[in-house]
C-alpha cells in the first residue's frame, strides 16, 4: 500500500509563461452577494450554479516564476556566470479578490520565493502582482494587482460551518482555470503538525493548483482557504484541508496593514499529550500539551519546566500543542497569559508576560 502523504496543492512545471496584455477595463460590481440557496430536506441543493456564477469572477489563477536552486558539482572552481543557464521553476495556484482595488488572498507556498507573480482574472486579463505580505505559520499570503472596480468576495463572519454543511470550492486545478467542486465539511479543528491553524477538513475535491482558492458556503461567503490535501497519489481522495475564515481574515488584514503578522511568544516548545505520555507523567486521561523545551532567554524561563502539562490558556482548555500555539500567538506582545498546568501531578497557575515572537521561532 502506498504511503499516505500530506501534499501542498500548488501546481508546478509545464505551465505556459504569462505576460501582461492590455484589455479594456470594464466596471465590475462591488462585494459579491449571491442569492442564498437552500437544500431540500434530506438532499442536496438542486444546483450550485447560482452561487458559482456569482462568485467565480472574484476567483483568480496565479502563475509564478522562481529561480530554482541547482547543484554545482564543481563548487567554486567555475568563474561567475559560467555553468549554463539558471534553472527557472514555474508554479501555479489559486486566489481570490477581497477588495475592489486588487488585494488577493492566496497561500504562502504559492508565492514563496517567486521572482514574478502574474494574476489571471476571470475576464481574461493577466496582471503583474506584487507580494504584500506572507505568513508561513498559517500558509497565507496577500498579493496586489493594480486595478480598480474589481469584483470581490467577503469572509464569513461569526459561526464557522458545522460538520455536514455544504461547501463549494473554486480554483485552478492542474492549471485548468476556473473549476468548481462541491462537498461537505467533514471535520473541524484538524491539527496537522505544529501549526497556528485548526483546519477545516472538506471532501470537495481539491487538487494540485487549488492552493489558495476559496471554499464558499451556500450564501457565497468564504469559509475557508484551501491549502493542502492528504493523498497517497498526489490527487484528490476526498480529504482536503482549508484555513478557516476567521483565521484567514485576521491574518490577511495584518498582512495588508503591516506586511507581517505579530504574535505573542513565551519561549516554550510544546507537543501533544498522548495517552502513553500522560500515563508516564502520572496524568492518566488528561488532555493538553506537554512542555518539551524552554528557551533559556524567553519569558517562560524559570517559570515553566520540561514535562509540565499545559491544560488551559487564559481559561480556555487546550487539547494539544496547536491550541497552546494559537492561544499564546493571539495574545499581543506585552500582555499577560494565564496558564493552568500540571507539574508532578499537582495543578498550578502561572501568569507569564508575552514578548513578540521572533522570526523563525
Amino acid at each position: 500500500m502506498p504511503k499516505l502523504l500530506l501534499t501542498a496543492c500548488a501546481a508546478a512545471a509545464l505551465l505556459t509563461a504569462c505576460s501582461p496584455r492590455p484589455v479594456e477595463k470594464a466596471p465590475a460590481p462591488g462585494p459579491i452577494q449571491p442569492p442564498a440557496i437552500s437544500a431540500p430536506a434530506g438532499g442536496a441543493p438542486d444546483s450550485f450554479a447560482p452561487i458559482v456564477k456569482r462568485v467565480s469572477p472574484a476567483v483568480v489563477s496565479i502563475d509564478t516564476l522562481s529561480v530554482a536552486q541547482a547543484e554545482n558539482p564543481f563548487g567554486d572552481l567555475l568563474p561567475p556566470g559560467v555553468g549554463g543557464p539558471v534553472p527557472v521553476r514555474r508554479g501555479a495556484g489559486s486566489g481570490f479578490l477581497i477588495s475592489p482595488d486588487g488585494y488577493v488572498v492566496t497561500n504562502n507556498h504559492v508565492v514563496e520565493g517567486a521572482t514574478e507573480v502574474v494574476v489571471s482574472l476571470a475576464d481574461g486579463r493577466q496582471l503583474p502582482a506584487k507580494v504584500v505580505g506572507r505568513d508561513p505559520p498559517t500558509d497565507l499570503a496577500v498579493v496586489k494587482v493594480s486595478a480598480t472596480g474589481l469584483p470581490y468576495v467577503a469572509f464569513a463572519r461569526g459561526a464557522l460551518p458545522e460538520v455536514g454543511d455544504w461547501v463549494v470550492a473554486v480554483g485552478n486545478p492542474f492549471g485548468l482555470g476556473g473549476t468548481a467542486t462541491a462537498g461537505i465539511v467533514s471535520a473541524r479543528g484538524r491539527e496537522i503538525g505544529d501549526t497556528y491553524v485548526g483546519y477545516l477538513q472538506i471532501d470537495a475535491p481539491i487538487n494540485s493548483g487549488n492552493s489558495g482558492g476559496p471554499s464558499f458556503d451556500l450564501q457565497g461567503r468564504v469559509v475557508g482557504v484551501n491549502s493542502a490535501i492528504f493523498s497517497p497519489s498526489g490527487g484528490s481522495v476526498g480529504i482536503g484541508f482549508a484555513i478557516p475564515s476567521d483565521i484567514a481574515e485576521r491574518v490577511t488584514q495584518q498582512l495588508i496593514q503591516n506586511g507581517e503578522v505579530v504574535r505573542g511568544y513565551v519561549g516554550v516548545g510544546v507537543g501533544d499529550l498522548t495517552p502513553a505520555l500522560a500515563l508516564r507523567l502520572g496524568a492518566r486521561g488528561q488532555r493538553g500539551a506537554v512542555v518539551g523545551e524552554v528557551d533559556p532567554g524567553g519569558p517562560a524561563a524559570g517559570r515553566l519546566r520540561v514535562g509540565d502539562i499545559v491544560t488551559t490558556v487564559n481559561g480556555t482548555a487546550v487539547t494539544g500543542a496547536g491550541g497552546v500555539l494559537r492561544a499564546v500567538g493571539d495574545a499581543p506582545p506585552g500582555t499577560d497569559v494565564t496558564l493552568q498546568i500540571l507539574r508532578d501531578g499537582r495543578p498550578q497557575t502561572l501568569t507569564i508576560r508575552t514578548t513578540q515572537r521572533p522570526r523563525g521561532a
